[in-house]
């Protein structure tokens, strides 16, 4: 299914004791709504073939993931540049600030402190390592 779309990409799946399915399905652009409805009918009906739960007894949701999930992917990083992020780091400790860079090692933020005319802006290289998660900030 994701093969006839390649911008798009499969982020994560949880299957819950309860045979409640989540896919979570992402693109670079950004999954619009009749995608994730396509991709919903189509694995509907493949496991309803496949027999899978074969009393029928499970529960599909396909969604993009919400601001409330964290990056998961390299390719989550790279499509959210330009975007505020609070990286939380093995240590509990946060960083957060807009997303700068990110490749195969780790990420770039740009952080803010202090105000006005001692407003100060300077870059830091977090290394995925070191990253517990990384959640995208809306900002106004």
């Amino acid at each position: 299914m994701l093969a006839d779309h390649p911008s798009h990409f499969l982020v994560e799946v949880r299957i819950k004791p309860t045979n409640n399915i989540k896919v979570f399905i992402d693109a670079d652009e950004g999954v619009v709504l009749s995608d994730l409805i396509t991709y919903n009918r189509k694995l509907y009906r493949r496991l309803e073939e496949d027999g899978l739960y074969p009393d029928g007894d499970f529960s599909l949701e396909v969604s993009s993931p919400g601001l409330d999930e964290p990056l998961k992917l390299f390719r989550q990083y790279r499509k959210n540049i330009g975007r505020f992020v609070d990286v939380t780091l093995l240590d509990s400790s946060h960083k957060e600030g807009k997303l700068v860079d990110a490749t195969e090692e780790g990420v770039i933020v740009e952080i803010e402190s202090g105000k006005g005319k001692k407003k100060e802006l300077r870059q830091e290289t977090i290394i995925f390592d070191q990253i517990k998660s990384t959640k995208i900030q809306v900002k106004f």
